[in-house]
């Protein structure tokens, strides 16, 4: 008869018998997992956490195996459905929460984004006001509902057939005062005057604040050309100052608002005050409305600003 103590020493000399098999099973499915999830760590993060489910998933089914003596008997197979059942629940939760943190933390990330844009924006603000407000006040108002209502895309065009020869006669009409008192030639050169399609009051605050800024950036006795023609689809207006050119780190910064350039903070003097830095911003607003486009390089003496336009058909 065997004893309790008989019993158990023989099933721990099957236990110390059967371990080595055992790890053996186990430790290279570990060490290919860790293999597999090295190469899954810039994947998505449900997959990343299915691999870490099925690592040890796999090892267990790996361990019984071992530990069964390779003996397929009803005791494995009782052993390997419970692994199973284990799989079928672990697995598909892995994918669930690993979709449910990634989706966390990209709303996180999205969110600080937001919150430091809203502060740098912030800043932005008020140092702009704090140095803006020594200037004249008329004018920013509207500059600045303008300017709401097309970061908010709230603008509601109607889009015609509109002349460009049209739209620049009456902002050399408008600005005409002005270039005459710091006697600057503003001179117009169109081989052809195209006709877009857009709308006929917005393109024309584009042509004054685009003429405004030429003229206010271009000294006493200094000229002004404007340029209108055709390019395949589009029609071209281009407006050349001579403002003496702009650095190109800043070039990129032209169309921010409240950009100015290097003497923005210091009010001009003369018969045209300083702008807000609005101008070029709403101008570029107004012509992505339209599906434009808008650029600025230099040119010659100074700058030269490109609008492109769809033409009316």
């Amino acid at each position: 008869m065997i004893t309790a103590d008989e019993s158990f020493a023989a099933m721990l000399e099957h236990a110390l018998h059967i371990l080595p098999v055992a790890l053996a099973l186990v430790v290279p499915v570990v060490l290919a997992g860790a293999l597999v999830l090295r190469a899954v760590r810039r994947r998505a993060l449900a997959t990343t956490m299915t691999v870490l489910v099925l690592i040890p998933v796999s090892a267990m089914f790996a361990g019984v195996l071992g530990v069964s003596g390779f003996m397929f008997d009803a005791t494995l197979a009782t052993m390997w459905l419970v692994c199973l059942l284990v799989a079928l629940v672990t697995v598909p939760l892995a994918v669930l929460f690993g979709r449910l943190i990634a989706r966390r933390s990209v709303w996180e990330r999205e969110a600080r984004r937001r919150e430091r844009a809203a502060e740098e924006s912030r800043r932005e603000l008020v140092a702009w006001i704090s140095h803006d407000l020594r200037s004249p006040l008329s004018g920013m108002v509207d500059d600045l509902f303008e300017l709401s209502r097309i970061t908010a895309g709230a603008l509601r065009l109607t889009f015609a057939a509109v002349p460009l020869h049209d739209v620049v006669g009456d902002a050399l009409a408008a600005e005409g005062p002005v270039a005459r008192r710091k006697r600057i030639r503003v001179h117009t050169d169109a081989p052809v005057w195209p006709v877009v399609l857009g709308s006929d009051s917005e393109l024309g605050r584009v042509v004054r604040n685009l003429l405004s800024n030429a003229i206010r950036h271009t000294p006493h006795d200094g000229t002004v050309v404007v340029h209108a023609g055709v390019d395949e689809r589009h029609g071209v207006l281009a407006i050349d100052d001579a403002c003496g050119g702009i650095t190109e780190a800043d070039l990129p910064k032209v169309f921010d608002v409240a950009y100015r350039g290097t003497t923005a903070r210091t009010p001009e003097s003369g018969d045209q005050p300083a702008g807000a830095g609005l101008g070029l911003a709403i101008a570029k607003g107004l012509v992505e409305a339209h599906s434009g486009r808008i650029d600025v390089r230099n040119h010659g003496p100074g700058c030269r600003f490109e609008i492109r336009l769809p033409l009316a058909t």
